[in-house]
């Protein structure tokens, strides 16, 4: 009876240490995804490959650690796995170990794809333990758990920088300890997901604590078509900044390579404080509000960008990086609570869409830069926000919680 109480309590009221243990773990992960793109200019050096050749790794990549989330989520929605999140890490470490040795272009090629897969399996079910620690704070819980990975996808750069750079290949394998350490924290948190929450589930069979809406499937369909549109659009616009935006100062302004750095880490360190603020306002005044904040609140900075000097480029960037983190939480939860029962599921197409968005936005935008300019193309890049005017056709939810 005691075990079942202590369950209960942990599952009415926000559960921070596994929060913040999720929010850490993400952390860790997408530090070693950022390295991949890190490697780049040493491997095509060094085994002489073609620049098709470095998209076709991004391409794998990108592919193992998006194409695999929505079947990841709709399996373990029906079957719990606790210690998912640890397994899909060692695949990360399998990954990277292989890389670290990997002589050439197939090895590469498997290499990355090992650390898509383990992505794949992380973000899913780490959302959906996020979810059944949120203690109804949902988007809240979905915030703290972004901030971890925004965090280091900004951090992995740096540490690129100043290790993989000057020392070689070979020096990814000390990231090794970085997934290790991941794999405790995971395991930590599978022993609690499996002790308190499935312990709770089966107490309770037959009961839901889910949020009930009553729209009809129509509706439903087209708000989550709308939804993967304005990811669509976070996204595309996202990858015009993260990839090439140092590209564009250096193009417009003239400024060193490492002013340009410092600029891209403004621009990051914003999106990392926009993340905490979406989720929690959501949960306050609803995720409808903050989606057409986030979404279309960008276009006004985004409309200005292109025609700014430098000092009002670096301002402008800081508004456009905070209001446009605050969407993904938002629509992550309003899209769970349409749907239900299918935390994984939702969690998992819409990670899984949002990475393919990045990377397919990326590789159209660098195309489209080779045929035109970067200056034009930051131009047309700044029209994606007002996609957000689609938030008007979304349905108000008021859902009744049992």
């Amino acid at each position: 009876m005691e075990k079942t109480t202590t369950s209960t309590q942990d599952l009415s009221s926000t559960v921070y240490p596994i929060l913040f243990a999720l929010s850490f773990s993400h952390l860790l992960n997408d530090t070693i995804q950022s390295l991949i793109p890190a490697i780049y200019p040493i491997v095509k050096t060094s085994y002489h490959l073609s620049f098709s050749q470095i998209g076709l790794i991004t391409l794998t990549f990108q592919l193992a650690a998006s194409l695999f989330q929505p079947f990841v989520g709709l399996y373990t929605d029906k079957k719990p796995q606790p210690y998912s999140l640890a397994i899909g890490m060692a695949f990360t470490l399998t990954g990277l170990i292989t890389l670290s040795f990997a002589n050439n272009f197939y090895l590469i090629l498997l290499s990355v794809a090992l650390i898509g897969t383990g992505s794949s399996v992380f973000h899913p079910e780490a959302s959906r333990m996020a979810h059944a620690a949120s203690g109804g704070k949902r988007g809240l819980a979905q915030s703290v758990f972004q901030l971890g990975g925004n965090a280091g996808s900004s951090l992995g750069p740096l540490l690129a920088a100043w290790i993989i750079a000057p020392k070689g290949q070979h020096s990814i394998i000390w990231f090794s300890a970085i997934a290790l350490i991941a794999i405790v924290v995971l395991r930590y948190v599978g022993n609690w997901y499996k002790n308190y929450v499935l312990a709770h589930q089966l107490s309770k069979k037959g009961k839901s604590g889910s949020s009930e809406h009553h729209l009809p499937k129509s509706k439903v369909i087209m708000a989550v078509s709308i939804l993967l549109i304005l990811i669509f659009s976070k996204y595309f616009y996202m990858a015009s900044l993260t990839s090439y935006f140092t590209f564009y100062l250096i193009d417009k302004f003239s400024v060193s390579v490492q002013t340009s750095q410092i600029y891209l880490f403004v621009f990051l360190f914003s999106i990392a404080a926009g993340t905490l603020l979406g989720g929690p306002i959501g949960d306050r005044i609803g995720r409808k509000y903050v989606i057409w904040f986030s979404i279309l609140g960008t276009a006004p900075f985004a409309l200005l960008l292109p025609h700014a000097n430098l000092f009002w480029t670096g301002i402008l960037i800081v508004p456009i990086g905070m209001i446009l983190a605050s969407a993904f939480s938002a629509i992550l939860v309003y899209a769970q609570e349409l749907i239900p029962g299918k935390v994984g599921l939702v969690a998992g197409l819409f990670f899984g869409f949002a990475f393919g968005m990045g990377g397919l936005g990326s590789a159209l935008i660098g195309n489209l830069i080779d045929k035109t300019s970067i200056s034009h193309v930051f131009s047309i890049c700044a029209y994606l926000p007002l996609i957000g005017l689609l938030t008007a056709f979304l349905p108000n939810i008021r859902t009744n919680k049992k």
